[in-house]
């Protein structure tokens, strides 16, 4: 369980800026002291009182304070909430009064993070909050909203409590090592096995829904020069995000934008177009679209149709692709050429400008010749032609299925769940092999370790620091 001090901490937990209202949080403490001291008025515990805001230099604002006393409020400790009006210069007084009667301002996320030491929420619940304040869709800020409710906790929960009725048996061998073999052939024992799997795996893709519907992917859109990119963006985003000419090499920097397609959000990069160079400019921007290229979760290689016509074979495509695969981190470089020759799920080829060649023609081209192709998307990015069948390919390629997503999940919770997993098949297989049950005990404890880290139960404190550190002022 996470350490925090026992400091009266205060921040404006209202966004910046003006507005009809401006909340102050305090905790803590003599939080209610503090507070009182400011209104000139007794706070009678969940009741709204209306009062004049004041310090020794005279008025500030005035509004409704309401005193939650601990261990009843959201951080456990003594809570109150001054509601005034919403102005930076107000706010700001009345943080300094506050500061000046002996609070400190709150880092960031340090009242989730008091929450979730005092045990008002586990882990799952606090970065729920932070992931329903950023949602990017209305199923997103659901998804939160029932992990903050604890769905998700109750799931890991659940699969924790089999673990611990498996390593109490395994415990058992080694407490008894004349009947170990006895116990660990035992056929509750494997019943216990077959049904986490089961659990685990379910939970796993359950969380890799729950995992696309909070953070979406990132899509970079690569190719050469004046394949219709930056038209593609465009259009996808319903905005003229990006500059689009005739002119070889107009996009020199990454231009990024994020939109909502089909419920699942995504961050679409345009990119320079990749080609050699001796403009330095354009030399920089080709080298942010290789790095763009290994960061994103699907790349576009995106080539014109007019210009397969003009003499762009399959294979040139397919030297394209390969480059890609190893930018992506896919493959190694060190490995041969044909090793490349797969196309991953993650890289999808576009064919644009469909518009401007005989589209059967076209198609015939590209489904005859030898050479490992993926089935291309046809598009026209200026005419909106294939849009559809594009974004459905990027969900399928994602294996993405809002029903499927019943709550908000982040990376980490898949890969603690997978390595959760990976232990526990381990120790089957030492049992297989008749290991000894030290041994196995050792696996299933890792795994569990692996929950624990889901829900905050066994999280190192560096782990803590990081993901509280991305929460906002004042939550």
């Amino acid at each position: 369980m996470a350490t925090t001090s026992d400091d009266l901490i205060c921040a404006i937990a209202t966004p910046p800026g003006q507005g009809g209202i401006g909340i102050i949080r305090l905790s803590g403490s003599g939080a209610s002291a503090l507070a009182e001291s400011l209104c000139n008025k007794t706070l009678k515990p969940r009741h709204a009182t209306y009062a004049d805001f004041s310090d020794s230099n005279g008025a500030l604002d005035n509004g409704i304070a309401i005193y939650f006393p601990g261990p009843r409020s959201f951080t456990g400790e003594d809570v109150v909430e001054l509601q005034g009006h919403g102005g930076p210069v107000i706010q700001q007084q009345i943080l300094t009064a506050l500061c000046d009667g002996g609070a400190r301002l709150a880092r960031p996320g340090e009242f989730s993070e008091r929450a979730f030491a005092n045990g008002k929420i586990d882990l799952l619940q606090a970065e729920s909050i932070a992931d329903l304040i950023a949602a990017r869709s209305a199923s997103a800020a659901r998804a939160a909203l029932t992990t903050l409710k604890g769905v998700f906790s109750e799931q890991v929960n659940s699969i924790t409590t089999q673990l611990i009725r498996l390593r109490v048996q395994v415990e058992a061998a080694i407490d008894f090592p004349d009947e170990d073999i006895e116990i660990l052939q035992d056929a509750s024992l494997r019943k216990l096995f077959i049904q986490l799997y089961r659990d685990i795996g379910s939970l796993i893709a359950t969380s890799r829904q729950g995992r696309l519907i909070n953070n979406g992917l990132d899509v970079a859109l690569v190719g050469a020069p004046n394949v219709g990119k930056s038209s593609l963006l465009n259009r996808l985003s319903g905005d003229e995000a990006a500059i689009v000419t005739d002119v070889p090499g107009t996009t020199r920097d990454l231009l990024k934008v994020d939109v909502l397609l089909n419920d699942l959000p995504i961050r679409l990069v345009d990119t320079a177009g990749l080609r050699d160079s001796d403009d330095p400019v354009e030399q920089i921007g080709i080298a942010r679209a290789r790095e763009q290229i290994g960061a994103a979760d699907r790349v576009l290689l995106v080539v014109a149709a007019d210009e397969v016509n003009a003499g762009i074979t399959r294979d040139d495509i397919q030297v394209q692709a390969s480059a890609i695969v190893k930018e992506m981190g896919l493959v190694q470089d060190d490995l041969p050429a044909e090793a490349t020759s797969r196309w991953p799920d993650a890289l999808l080829l576009v064919v644009n400008k469909i518009d401007l060649v005989d589209d059967a023609a076209l198609r015939q081209l590209f489904a005859a010749g030898p050479g490992e192709l993926p089935e291309p998307i046809f598009i026209s990015a200026k005419q909106g032609l294939g849009l559809d069948a594009l974004i459905a390919r990027v969900a399928d390629s994602a294996q993405f299925n809002q029903a499927s997503a019943p709550f908000a999940a982040r990376q980490r919770h898949v890969e603690a769940l997978k390595a959760a997993y990976q232990s526990l098949e381990l120790a089957d297989n030492l049992i297989q092999q008749g290991d000894s049950a030290e041994l196995i005990a050792e696996e299933l404890q890792i795994a569990h370790r692996h929950l624990g880290e889901i829900t905050g139960t066994m999280t190192p404190d560096d782990l803590l620091g990081k993901i509280f550190s991305e929460f906002c002022i004042g939550k």
